[in-house]
């Protein structure tokens, strides 16, 4: 969001008072049979010469072996703020805040089995919402040919997601996944996240913008990295810890993403990237 988002264009003289929407729409596929789709709307308000603010709106459907979830996503909100303007640079931060829809705790009602209605809770794959107040925070440099920024975002609460695995051992066909007969107890391929306060993230982005016309081309890199462990509620009822908040193992480290961009501008109101 804000000072940290994506393809940038950098322009001599900065306005803020522009006004900007932007559609957009993703798909995930996940290491299980969830896949992930969200339809976003990106709002931005200028506010005065040095100040804007930044709104986006997903709405967000998910479809596996487990059953559907649809609803909205959650609701980021920030300011960015013109910190320093150069003739060939802008330097711009960003304070803003993650509002979660719903408590990360949507159940599997909505598919029905031979046996009946699960009531349960769905991993977080199927989640719509991660269910946390985030706050975030973030600064870039901008230029005609490169863009760097960084960020940090906190979770500032746990969710109330409640999945366990002992809840869908009554519905036998859940426990084979097709795609792979070596793995009978399918439900176990996803992670327990109950009660989940986030680590920390921190990220950086790098770009290389190319312009040609009314083409422009982007390259970068997007390493995210978790700082601090992840935090839940231990609902294992074999662990020595059950019932207790625990720091999850292997929950830090390095995401790294690389970024391609296109767009075309049809004019210097309209394009599509």
């Amino acid at each position: 969001m804000g000072a940290m988002r994506t393809s940038q264009v950098y322009n001599k003289k900065i306005n803020f008072k522009l006004r900007e929407i932007e559609v957009g729409y993703y798909k995930g596929e996940t290491h299980v049979t969830a896949t992930i789709n969200a339809a976003t709307l990106d709002f931005t308000f200028g506010i005065n010469d040095n100040m804007s603010m930044h709104v986006k709106l997903p709405y967000m459907w998910v479809n596996g072996s487990l059953g559907e979830t649809s609803d909205l996503g959650d609701i980021s909100l920030s300011l960015t703020r013109n910190l320093k303007t150069e003739e060939n640079y802008h330097i711009n931060g960003t304070l803003g805040v993650k509002i979660p829809t719903n408590n990360s705790d949507l159940d599997g009602a909505n598919r029905d089995f031979t046996t009946g209605n699960i009531r349960a809770d769905l991993p977080m794959y199927y989640q719509t919402s991660l269910g946390s107040f985030d706050l975030i925070g973030g600064a870039a440099y901008i230029s005609k040919d490169w863009m760097f920024s960084t960020g940090i975002q906190v979770a500032l609460t746990e969710n109330e997601n409640d999945f366990r695995w002992g809840q869908w051992e009554n519905y036998p066909d859940l426990n084979r996944n097709p795609e792979r007969e070596d793995a009978p107890n399918y439900v176990t391929d996803y992670d327990l996240a109950n009660d989940l306060k986030r680590g920390t993230d921190i990220m950086l982005r790098v770009e290389r913008a190319f312009h040609f016309s009314k083409w422009d081309f982007r390259v970068g890199l997007l390493p995210i990295f978790r700082i601090t462990k992840d935090e839940v509620l231990d609902v294992r009822p074999s662990s020595d810890t059950f019932g207790e908040r625990i720091k999850v193992d292997n929950t830090t480290g390095l995401a790294l993403t690389a970024i391609g961009n296109v767009a075309y501008h049809f004019s210097t109101r309209q394009s599509a990237k």
